[in-house]
């Protein structure tokens, strides 16, 4: 009996597996999330003192990416064992408090690795086993760290987008999500349908709308899902942005100056498009009488 025969047979244990593993990925995923802009960031001032003929400063100089240093507590320095490093179950035996300080544990972090394990139990239930998991799996970990690191700094990095979408292109060779035409056009199409409208919202406002992570991002989507999704995408994304904008105003007083990142926004409507993007578009054309 084979691995993919065993489990068909035993659709509790392929379910039990992923939740697994997506809880131990979103352990990893928080500190993608902190570490990675940390990492670009010091990155940058080499690049900028090595240009200027600069000498290393201290902190560049330190080992810093994301295993090391090890994990610690941000007040008080102490290591973070095995045992407190247990996705959701440390938090809540901790009592959300550092083993050492008692400090309070930031609640984002099993809210992360929470989230990660039940939106990798969707992926698995939707796909079953089949080829679809292992990739929409992937791809749901990437947009998770890419919310929460634009949510933070207002950037999608490179380093996770564009090996990201090289994925979906190879991919689309094998006929997963998408066919290899409809995944180059909808990468090319995703990116210029963003940049023409970036460009001509500066144009008219002589400001910069949105940034370029989130052409990539679109393009991302593109070369997964097909040129076909992007419409809908984009409709979902600026729906759902235009609704938590909005709340975030007139509910919690956020100054309407300060920019809200789109890249959640993209990331939550290609997501949902990539599990019931056909069913939503059913449902669209049986109501608009299609």
């Amino acid at each position: 009996m084979t691995l993919v025969h065993f489990l068909q047979l035993n659709p509790i244990i392929f379910l039990g597996f992923c939740i697994l593993i997506g809880l131990a990925v979103g352990s990893f995923l928080n500190v993608v999330a902190y570490r990675l802009p940390v990492m670009l960031d010091r990155d940058w001032k080499s690049q900028c003192r090595e240009l200027m003929e600069l000498s290393p400063g201290a902190a560049e100089e330190e080992a810093f990416n994301l295993s090391q240093p090890p994990s610690r507590c941000p007040e008080c320095g102490h290591p973070i064992r095995i045992r407190e490093n247990i996705p959701v179950v440390s938090f809540l035996l901790l009592r959300g408090r550092c083993a050492a300080c008692s400090q309070p544990i930031s609640v984002r972090y099993p809210i992360v690795e929470a989230a990660t394990g039940l939106l990798s139990l969707a992926v698995a239930w939707h796909f079953g086993v089949s080829w679809e998991t292992p990739a929409a799996l992937f791809l749901t970990w990437a947009l998770i760290a890419l919310s929460l690191i634009d949510f933070d700094h207002q950037i999608l990095p490179d380093s996770i987008v564009l090996p990201t979408l090289w994925l979906g292109l190879i991919l689309s060779l094998f006929g997963i999500f998408s066919d290899a035409p409809a995944a180059i056009i909808g990468a090319a199409a995703g990116y210029l349908a963003l940049w023409s409208v970036f460009q001509l919202f500066r144009l008219i406002t002589g400001k910069q709308g949105m940034g370029y992570g989130d052409f990539k991002l679109l393009a991302l989507f593109g070369a997964w899902l097909g040129w076909q999704s992007l419409f809908q995408i984009v409709l979902i994304s600026s729906l759902v942005g235009a609704v938590v904008g909005l709340s975030l105003i007139l509910f919690m007083g956020r100054d309407r100056t300060i920019p809200i990142p789109f890249g959640p926004y993209l990331a939550t409507a290609g997501w949902i498009s990539m599990l019931w993007g056909e069913q939503i578009n059913r449902f669209y054309f049986t109501w608009a009488g299609i």
